[in-house]
């Protein structure tokens, strides 16, 4: 359990780097964008389709590791109050549901990913295609819904207090 622990805790760091990189390229996108516009009134071609793409993969990306570190915004203070048992069995009624739907999420932004394939749909401006977007955001939702399987797992063996 440990080994598939650090292999996904590893992968949701691995893709929160990526999506470091692509937050990265958004700014030097839009920075030189507007120099373009302002020095040569010529702005550059589709930044605000590739900000858009850009901006959703990496947000779909960095998730896993925000659940990782648990960065993510919760409302424990009552919860927090009850007998550990008692947490247990909350973090069991939280985490299922919220894993079965991350799961389900992430299935479905890989079959209408697959559609955008077969179809060729593109984008207005550059003529880019979809799916590797959308396939970046199922990786990073697939990414939490097995961080969340590992917290079930874990509230369900009695491994510990997770806040």
């Amino acid at each position: 359990m440990e080994t598939i622990k650090q292999a996904v805790y590893k992968a949701a760091r691995g893709v929160d780097f990526l999506a470091g990189f692509i937050l990265m390229a958004v700014a030097a996108l839009v920075v030189a964008n507007v120099f373009m516009r302002v020095a040569f009134d010529n702005p550059i071609t589709g930044t605000y389709e590739l900000v858009g793409y850009l901006t959703a993969a990496a947000i779909g990306l960095s998730l896993a590791h925000c659940a990782v570190q648990n960065s993510h915004i919760a409302v424990g203070f009552l919860v927090d109050r009850l007998p550990f048992r008692a947490q247990t069995v909350v973090d069991i009624i939280v985490y299922l549901p919220a894993t079965v739907l991350l799961g389900l999420v992430s299935w479905h932004l890989v079959l209408h990913a697959n559609q955008m394939l077969s179809t060729g749909i593109v984008s207005s401006t550059l003529q880019l295609p979809f799916y590797p977007f959308i396939f970046l955001v199922a990786l990073g939702f697939l990414l939490l819904a097995l961080v969340n399987a590992l917290r079930l797992i874990e509230a369900i063996s009695g491994g510990g207090d997770q806040r």
